[in-house]
């Protein structure tokens, strides 16, 4: 080996010998560090999960089969199923609006709009369930014209809908925000450039750019919409057979001390939440390479 070639090895090594220094804990720290965090994920999430399946299963596949195809708890899935098929593809539509606006666009009061896109997140579900209450309720401000009119959005489905859809509009919007800042607009304006219209460049150009981000949103969306309680709780009325989502029938349940069939209609919660997060995970490793790239761009 030539002293010429000796400098130019070490510095090769410098970075990673910088690396090493950056994260270079012992082992003793490193492996507290996995252990607490192991800990912390199994007390809180593992074991309560692990609970609800044996729970369910505790009195045998009959008394399971049985809870599960109960005409109540049947009309609790399908108004789950329902809420969350009209609330994610109405958040799709708003969150790539409000994004393309935001991340497009200079105008007065942008700043506002996305304050106004994190409202849900900082006001409470109760809260944002007594607020379709007052609006929309036998006393609420448009309570007498709708009673007038025969038309019925507290305690039915449309108020369902209508907190479903407050409560996980931001989802959509703020996974989209970001990736669309940081793309920035060059591509359709090489579009627009080449004679493509302002359709055919947000189709073949903007969605293909943020179908990750939009997909991750609508998961999330999704997972919200069917698992949510506080504001549908408000606004429902917990109607047996009309009004109940899966949430709210399993609370009905727990509370006759029904806990069998309480944790069995659970069971089917948590198994659609964990089904959201295995295509998730299988769609990351089966288009890894075309995830990192997008957000690359």
């Amino acid at each position: 080996m030539s002293e010429a070639s000796l400098p130019y090895q070490i510095e090769d090594l410098a970075p990673a010998r910088a690396a090493r220094r950056v994260s270079g804990e012992s082992r003793l720290v490193q492996f507290v560090m996995v252990a607490v965090s192991l800990a912390f994920l199994s007390l809180f999430l593992f074991l309560p999960l692990i609970s609800v399946f044996v729970e369910a299963g505790a009195r045998g596949w009959h008394a399971y089969r049985e809870a599960i195809l109960e005409p109540d708890a049947l009309a609790a899935i399908r108004l789950t199923l329902f809420v969350a098929a009209v609330a994610v593809p109405f958040n799709v539509i708003f969150g790539l609006a409000a994004a393309w606006a935001i991340a497009k666009f200079e105008f007065r009061g942008k700043s506002l709009l996305i304050s106004f896109i994190d409202l849900p997140f900082s006001v409470s579900p109760v809260i944002s369930g007594l607020v379709f209450v007052l609006l929309f309720g036998a006393q609420g401000y448009f309570g007498p014209w709708l009673a007038a009119n025969d038309i019925k959005i507290i305690f039915a489905v449309p108020g369902i809908l209508l907190a479903t859809i407050f409560v996980t509009f931001p989802f959509v919007a703020r996974e989209l925000i970001p990736h669309m800042q940081s793309l920035g607009s060059a591509d359709e304006e090489a579009a627009l450039t080449l004679g493509a219209s302002g359709w055919r460049t947000f189709l073949t150009v903007t969605l293909p750019n943020v179908k990750w981000s939009l997909f991750y949103g609508v998961l999330l969306c999704n997972a919200r919409a069917m698992g949510e309680f506080g504001a549908v709780a408000v606004v429902s009325g917990r109607i047996r057979g009309l009004t109940n989502t899966m949430p709210l029938h399993v609370e009905i349940l727990y509370n006759e001390y029904m806990g069998a069939a309480a944790f069995a209609v659970a069971s089917l919660l948590a198994g659609l939440a964990l089904v959201t997060l295995v295509l998730k995970t299988v769609l990351e490793w089966r288009f890894a390479d075309a995830i990192a790239a997008s957000r690359r761009h």
